[in-house]
């Protein structure tokens, strides 16, 4: 299982959470699960975290998201990265 994170100011939440869940880049589409968090200060701050099943997936979704372009009408801090469980 390989997870891909992202992270930043999304500006106004609100507007922003309905393209996430649209998914248009279809970054998302052999994820087996995602988590929004939002800081408690600033609920603009968000983390995503993506859960892939595998690498080879999670690689092709970061590719998805970096060639459509959204991130950058975003304030993306962090990301994506793709990371492994630590044991």
């Amino acid at each position: 299982m390989t997870f891909m994170v992202t992270g930043g100011n999304v500006g106004d939440y609100d507007q922003w959470r309905p393209m996430f869940d649209a998914d248009k880049p279809r970054a998302r589409e052999h994820a087996t699960g995602h988590r929004v968090f939002r800081a408690v200060d600033d609920p603009s701050e968000v983390i995503v975290r993506v859960e892939f099943p595998s690498r080879d997936a999670a690689e092709e979704g970061r590719r998805r998201l970096l060639d459509s372009g959204v991130l950058a009408r975003f304030g993306v801090e962090h990301g994506p990265t793709l990371i492994d469980s630590a044991d």
